[in-house]
Order: structure tokens, then sequence, then C-alpha cells
């Protein structure tokens, strides 16, 4: 990666001089970064962010036990509600002839502060509590039902706000570039087509493989806009150096803000236009 900061496409921050390269180079990124944490709380208190999040916050949180079943039935899912859910927060539909998918929900209702069942399975089991009438119980957890969901791919209607998270400007051949410094990272990199991606609304990953000795793969989708690639695959360079294993779990947050906050002052030295990085950031 250093090689990017001695061959800048920026002529402003050229780091030429061996001597004073490095403190240069410090210099600048010390400044940068204070760039970012003051765009970051821009982008936090702007509507465009303030929107984005009012519709994020009316999606459920699904627990540990669904989202494996909804990854393993719908792998690209990113958003899911109910039928009725999508139609009366969203104002979308569910596309005709779109399959559900599958969850367990939690059946509460009231429920003997003995055995715990609700009134009519308390009976069944001969349950000889009778302290307090059923009438008078406090309502809690019985079981669960299987509920059908859907993903926001599978529905139609009134788009849900994005943010602009994407570097751009002219790449020129940065791509290239980074593709080449592939093995100094330590890394095996994709560069994926639209058609064959399977990493639903994510633009790149970093997978690490079971075996002990192979290198992690950098997945990236392709598009026209490359200074996007190229922000992307930095991104996910960066994830390669500074992490191993699985980015999912509770460090997930952490290592985005580590891994994006190394994309912005990559790619601001590489002369692209960084200023998604605070939205996603944000986010």
């Amino acid at each position: 990666m250093e090689a990017l900061f001695m061959d800048s496409t920026d002529p402003s921050v050229s780091f030429d001089e061996a001597d004073t390269r490095d403190a240069e180079m410090h210099s600048a990124i010390d400044e940068w970064v204070d760039d970012l944490i003051g765009a970051v709380d821009e982008a936090r208190a702007s509507e465009q962010f303030q929107a984005w999040l009012d519709v994020q916050q009316r999606f459920h949180d699904y627990s540990y036990r669904n989202t494996l079943l909804i990854k393993r039935q719908c792998p690209e899912a990113t958003k899911v509600a109910g039928y009725r859910t999508w139609q009366e927060e969203f104002d979308r539909h569910v596309t005709e002839g779109e399959s559900a998918i599958w969850i367990w929900a939690p059946i509460i209702t009231t429920r003997c502060p003995d055995c715990e069942n609700a009134p009519s399975y308390h009976e069944q089991i001969g349950c000889e509590y009778d302290e307090t009438s059923p009438e008078e119980w406090s309502e809690g957890l019985v079981g669960f039902k299987p509920a059908p969901v859907f993903d926001v791919s599978q529905t139609e209607g009134e788009p849900l706000p994005e943010l602009e998270t994407e570097a751009t400007g002219d790449a020129g051949e940065l791509v290239p570039r980074l593709t080449d410094l592939a093995n100094e990272v330590g890394v095996t990199v994709r560069i994926v087509s639209a058609a064959e991606w399977s990493h639903g609304e994510a633009d790149g990953v970093c997978q690490w493989p079971d075996g002990r000795h192979e290198k992690p793969v950098v997945s990236i989708l392709d598009r026209q806009q490359r200074a996007a690639v190229a922000g992307t695959l930095i991104h996910e360079y960066a994830h390669a150096l500074l992490h191993t294993g699985e980015v999912d779990g509770p460090e997930r947050a952490k290592r985005e803000i580590e891994a994006e906050a190394v994309a912005y002052i990559v790619g601001r030295q590489c002369g692209l236009d960084m200023s998604g990085s605070a939205f996603y950031l944000a986010a």
C-alpha cells in the first residue's frame, strides 16, 4: 500500500523527498483523519442520513437463529419484513410469484405463572396451579410458530432511501495497480461480474479459506464506475491486512470503521473523491 503513497495521482501531497516522506505522510494522515471525523459528524446531522436512519429503524432485529434461517433460504437477503409490514410501513408490495422465507415467530400470550403455558395447554397437561385466575396472568413467551417474511429484492413499490457511499472521480489505472499489489498484500483478488455476484448488496467481501496457509480471497463486484471498484478494493485489502477470520460478529462495526478509514486515506491520496466514506461510517 505504501507504493500508492509514493506514486500519488494527487500532486498536492507527493511525499517525494525520502528524508521527509515519513513525517509528511503521517502529518497528512492525521489531517485527513480529522477531516473524516468532521465529515462523519456532518453526515449524521444531514436530512439525507436521518431519512435513511428512520427507515432502517423500522426493520425488525432478527434473532441469531432466524438470521441463519433467512441466510440459508435467501443468501442474498439484506432487508427482510413481513407481507403486511412491507405494505403498511414501506409502501411496497411483494412481487407476485415470490416464495416466502420462513422464520420462527414468537407466540406471546397470557401464561400460567407455574407451568408457563397458555391457558388452553395449561388445562391439557393438568397443571394444578390455582392461586390466581387466568384473567390475572401476565403475558409471556409460550412458543414459536412458522411465519413468512420477504426480502426487499422480492418487493416492488416506493424506493427505500439509500446513502451514496461509493468513491467517485477519475480512477485512471488505479484498479489494475491495486490488483497488481495482491501478492504484496497477501490476498487472492477476484473481480466478479454482476451476473455472477452472489453476495447480495455487498460491493466486496474478504473471506478466509479453511486452510491455514491459504491466502484470504477478496471478491469485488465489477462496476462501470472504476473509482467505486478501487475504493472497495482498498477497503477489502484493509480487512485482509488488519483482520483475520470472518468479519461478522461482535467486532464487526469496529472492523468496518478501520477498513473504511483506510479506504478514505488511501483513496484520497490516490486522487479519488472519498466523501461517501462519511455516510458509510455514520451508518
